[in-house]
């Protein structure tokens, strides 16, 4: 899959499919779009494309606003949507940098300068509820007004539903901040992940006697608090671990986001090394100590707790297969 950050250069532009949207979480919805776009392109012989934006526009616009609680939780960092999206067999990705200059665009000029002259769009398939251009002017009538005007075709998918529940970004956000695993897997089609590099932290987990693998997390996570996790990508295996994602308030003030797990049993050095944390269930909130000691007698029962999830777990599998 090639990525373009911006349009690409008028050499590594090509006649395409396309689909727009910011993909977070590229759940069963998006899933079931990104579908049609490749049958689209296989069709017409051309390439599936999808453009999503960073920042996602609602956080761009709550950063402007000063008001960050106006900006949603993040599903998914940029490297996991990118990887969901290879998966999900899409040829390239443009990740569009959403600022002042782009979100000003009148809707003619978004269509003419970026759809057509931009990408070469021949088929474009976008939600129900598409708004696009400055003061999100455009509709679907006027895509497909231009459609007919520059040559392209306008299709478009309507909601995907769970039972009578619309999967959606929102309904995946709600059922990861209710820690409902079971939900999140419903609605994304696969077990909720997040990955990163392993970064030196300030080493406080290890003179607690709980050494971590801290992973950044660049923007407010649609989870927070303590959780049983297991590790993939240091074993051939994934590796029992708990997790504490959150700003850390008993040890620093900062406001950092961290992400922060703790792998039972596991005494290798794993920096630099890209994991993928999976999500298994809630323990509770983040909180904030008076002093070190409680905070480790905390993360103790933590760790006793996510060790008796495992060992429930195991135990329910072995007895499984014994049938």
């Amino acid at each position: 899959m090639k990525v373009f950050r911006g349009l690409p250069n008028d050499r590594a532009r090509a006649p395409c499919a396309l689909t727009i949207g910011n993909f977070d979480g590229v759940h069963r919805g998006h899933q079931a779009l990104l579908a049609q776009v490749r049958g689209a392109a296989a069709s017409l012989g051309i390439e599936a494309a999808v453009m999503t934006f960073e920042p996602h526009p609602r956080e761009y616009f709550a950063q402007r606003s000063g008001d960050l609680s106006k900006a949603p939780a993040r599903i998914a960092n940029l490297r996991d949507k990118l990887s969901d999206l290879a998966d999900s067999g899409i040829d390239r990705v443009i990740v569009e940098h959403f600022n002042e200059q782009f979100a000003a665009q009148t809707p003619h000029d978004f269509v003419k300068q970026v759809l057509v002259d931009g990408l070469h769009v021949k088929w474009l398939m976008v939600g129900d509820d598409f708004r696009y251009g400055a003061r999100r002017l455009g509709d679907i009538a006027m895509l497909e007004a231009a459609g007919r005007e520059f040559g392209f075709q306008v299709a478009t998918l309507g909601a995907v539903m769970h039972g009578e529940r619309r999967i959606s970004s929102s309904a995946v956000r709600e059922a990861l901040a209710q820690g409902d695993f079971a939900a999140t897997q419903q609605l994304l089609g696969h077990p909720y992940t997040m990955s990163g590099h392993v970064i030196h932290g300030r080493k406080l987990g290890r003179t607690l006697g709980f050494p971590t693998l801290n992973l950044r997390v660049a923007h407010r996570p649609a989870v927070s608090g303590i959780f049983v996790v297991q590790v993939h990508g240091l074993a051939d295996q994934a590796l029992p671990a708990v997790a504490s994602i959150g700003v850390r308030p008993t040890v620093e003030d900062a406001g950092r986001m961290l992400l922060e797990v703790h792998v039972f049993d596991y005494d290798a050095s794993a920096y630099g090394k890209l994991v993928r944390v999976e999500f298994l269930a809630k323990l509770r909130d983040e909180e904030k100590y008076i002093d070190l000691p409680t905070l480790t007698t905390a993360i103790e029962r933590d760790a006793v707790q996510a060790r008796a999830f495992f060992a429930h777990r195991n135990g329910a599998l072995t007895a499984t297969d014994r049938i």
